[in-house]
């Protein structure tokens, strides 16, 4: 049995599939985003995500001093834009948002024009707990591409999901 080191973390929670997904916010600098691997659903009622952000991601300040962000479900055909927003270029804070097509829905936070879909969420509360800091956002509005598939990762890399047939989108 291995132990659950910060070297072999990812390794262990890689064995479930996500998906993948960039957390975006706007200030009066510009945009800001990251690549989010772990968001979820908290509560229907009211409407609530949560994401996970290391406490040294440059994006968390744009995050928490704008009072809002947006959750974009990559389609599997962004992983270029899985591969900028995760850090693994050179681009940094705006650059990482070209050339793909942004909008805003209600809050001002850059939601991807081309994602599976997407979730405007006003910062509710942000909770700090070890390296990372939870936020917690209340859905304001949401963006639908549909029939399209969606980017997922399985042991760090793109997993192949195949469509549905059964005409639900």
């Amino acid at each position: 049995m291995n132990t659950i080191e910060p070297a072999n973390f990812w390794r262990a929670v890689g064995f479930r599939a996500i998906g993948a997904a960039v957390v975006a916010a706007r200030n009066a600098d510009g945009p800001a985003g990251l690549l989010a691997l772990s968001t979820a659903h908290l509560s229907q009622s009211p409407p609530t995500m949560t994401c996970a952000v290391g406490l040294t991601t440059s994006a968390l300040s744009t995050i928490l001093e704008a009072g809002h962000f947006a959750i974009s479900f990559l389609s599997e055909d962004q992983g270029d834009v899985a591969e900028r927003f995760g850090g693994r270029t050179a681009l940094k804070g705006a650059e990482r948002f070209e050339p793909a097509r942004w909008d805003v829905l209600k809050t001002g936070a850059p939601v991807l024009k081309d994602a599976v879909g997407a979730l405007d969420c006003e910062l509710d509360e942000a909770i700090q707990r070890h390296g990372t800091m939870i936020l917690i956002g209340r859905i304001v509005a949401f963006h639908s591409a549909g029939g399209l598939t969606p980017l997922v990762y399985f042991q760090g890399a793109p997993l192949r999901v195949a469509p549905r047939h059964d005409g639900h989108e």
